[in-house]
């Protein structure tokens, strides 16, 4: 890594975005007036169009997706204005009333717009055939033929009105009472005069201090057990939501409807679930071996992120951002030059704070707006590939701008493929020098990042799985049944290679995913296993696979995830696809086990 300065920045000295530029520099009351522009246009495209999209030819049905590419232009950079202020604030009064109301403003614009999807998914096939045949819509075509898909799983106009307007106050509000519960959380840890942020607490776990870790682990279920009941609630509520708009959509699992947004076959999906839980003994294998390199009989559950160095190991935010740009730049002058523009641009929010979300994620925003990178920075070395992940998204999602904005996001099963990349790209730079204890310390970080976004999400899904299925089988789901569950699936992850106490039961319920993007984890398994596949070219190939990578970027969501890994070479639909991409993590694996035979 480059020179670290000499002592890491305060972390209120570390910076913050800048989120002005979404609404040109006119704050809250400017982000209000986006969404009376949007819904003025609204009204007009509904006079315009309704009841006549099935009379519009190529050209007249990219005239029309061009003025409602304008109005969700205007709803997302309000909303991603709103969301964002709100998710590094979540204890401001304000943002959360500015939120609730762009949401609910937002709902009732959609409604106005609904027709159109519900028109278009009714034309007939061969009519559809052969409008979506114009060169006109080329930058709308994907978007035309996945909305079609949907077409078995529509309601009436009326019908997804009034679904439309209550997921204001019903889901989106119980997701946002959730959220505020988990950053709300304070963790008691030894030796710090006040409690820290969940996730401050959470980074606890890659501490080289045992004590240090036992009594952050305990310090969380400590934390986690006053509101247990209330997000046991939330979750509950939930459940059966899906339930319910499962039933009266039609979709045949509670899974079924993600894996349609994902462009997956429940089929593939379930191969995919069971190619990665049959090689849990994989993860069992990597826990032993840690277990021994940190001299330990057995990994206790507090330990499996606990770094192999032998000293406190703290990376500055400098640092870290200059290692990344290197490594990114090293692969494409392109990537670093786009990467580096977050740094320059203030699209960056870096430190915990009081009333922060936690975690990491990549806001796109819309096309015509910069993405925005959210990190919780704590120093820790796995915070260095934290940015290298959220990095991977944002040039994703900037070199797929010009797509438009009904193509420049991908399905969720592609969407970790660039960040898994990126972090690849970081990880293989740092070994290249490395040797001894420091290359096996690397090769750790690396198998822990392949556990952690391969095998632990898969039993995340097995979770989902279970309690989803049990509250339609069974009704309201006790406190006692979610943390059974949680501990069932992930012991059955585990084997007899990590220590599970029953207080670990209830580490489910601060996970945000359950709750924003029901069956949103399997992605994580799916874009790492993608990843590692078409890193495996670039290994192969060198430089010259550069070029078909940022074709990849660049093609953003015009593409469905198969036509996506044509672009790079990689055939997902071979059914053993996904035992190549395990494969490699098993060499990753045998790699590490003999430079620890090497002594």
């Amino acid at each position: 890594m480059p020179d670290a300065a000499a002592d890491a920045a305060p972390v209120a000295d570390l910076p913050r975005w800048d989120l002005e530029p979404l609404v040109s520099g006119g704050g809250d009351e400017a982000a209000k007036g986006f969404l009376a522009e949007a819904e003025a246009e609204a009204e007009e495209f509904a006079s315009n169009y309704r009841g006549k999209i099935a009379e519009l030819d190529g050209e007249g049905l990219a005239e029309a997706l061009a003025v409602l590419g304008g109005i969700s232009d205007r709803l997302g950079r309000a909303g991603s204005y709103a969301a964002l202020g709100y998710s590094v604030a979540s204890d401001s009064h304000d943002r959360g009333a500015l939120l609730a109301e762009l949401q609910q403003r937002g709902a009732q614009i959609e409604t106005k717009l609904l027709f159109f999807e519900l028109e278009w998914a009714q034309l007939p096939d061969e009519e559809a055939t052969e409008v979506l045949a114009s060169p006109a819509l080329d930058n709308y075509r994907h978007f035309l033929e996945v909305a079609r898909l949907q077409r078995p799983h529509l309601l009436t106009e009326p019908e997804e009105k009034i679904a439309t307007e209550l997921r204001v106050t019903g889901r989106s509000a119980f997701a946002r009472l959730f959220g505020d519960q988990i950053s709300a959380l304070r963790v008691e840890l030894p030796g710090r005069d006040e409690p820290v942020e969940l996730d401050l607490a959470l980074s606890e776990m890659q501490s080289p201090d045992r004590e240090a870790r036992a009594a952050a682990a305990d310090g969380v279920c400590k934390a986690l057990e006053p509101g247990l009941k209330t997000r046991a609630f939330i979750f509950n509520t939930l459940l059966q939501e899906k339930s319910t708009v499962d039933r009266l959509r039609s979709y045949p699992s509670w899974i079924s409807s993600r894996n349609l947004a994902n462009e997956a076959s429940d089929e593939s999906v379930q191969a995919l679930v069971e190619a990665v839980t049959a090689n849990y003994e994989i993860a069992r294998r990597w826990y032993r071996l840690k277990a021994k390199l940190l001299g330990l009989d057995k990994l206790a559950y507090y330990d499996r992120a606990a770094p192999l160095g032998t000293a406190e190991r703290e990376i500055p935010y400098e640092e870290a951002k200059a290692t990344v740009l290197d490594c990114y730049t090293g692969f494409s002058p392109e990537l670093g030059e786009v990467a580096g523009e977050f740094f320059t641009g203030n699209y960056i929010d870096v430190p915990p704070a009081a009333g922060k979300r936690g975690g990491a994620f990549c806001a796109y925003t819309v096309p015509s707006a910069h993405p925005y990178v959210m990190l919780n920075y704590t120093s820790r070395p796995n915070d260095v590939l934290t940015l290298a992940h959220e990095l991977g998204h944002g040039v994703h999602a900037s070199l797929s701008r010009p797509r438009g904005i009904f193509e420049f996001t991908t399905p969720l099963t592609v969407a970790e493929t660039a960040s898994t990349f990126g972090e690849s790209i970081v990880l293989d730079r740092l070994l290249e020098d490395a040797t001894g204890k420091e290359r096996i310390s690397l090769l750790g970080e690396t198998i822990d990042g392949y556990v952690a976004t391969t095998f632990r999400q898969i039993a995340m899904n097995r979770f989902e799985d279970r309690v989803h299925t049990q509250r339609r089988e069974e009704g309201e789901l006790s406190i006692e049944q979610f943390n059974q569950a949680w501990l069932d699936t992930q012991k059955d992850l585990l084997g007899d290679s990590v220590d599970v106490v029953e207080e670990y039961g209830t580490w489910w319920s601060y996970v945000p995913h359950f709750i924003d993007t029901p069956g949103y984890v399997y992605a994580y398994a799916y874009g790492n296993l993608l990843a590692l596949s078409v890193y495996r070219r670039y290994r192969e190939e060198g430089e010259s696979f550069v070029p078909a990578y940022l074709d990849l970027l660049r093609a953003g969501g015009s593409r469905s995830p198969e036509g996506l890994g044509e672009i790079v070479g990689v055939d997902l639909r071979d059914p053993e696809f996904w035992n190549k991409g395990l494969d490699l993590i098993s060499e990753r694996l045998d790699e590490a086990e003999q430079e620890v035979a090497k002594g």
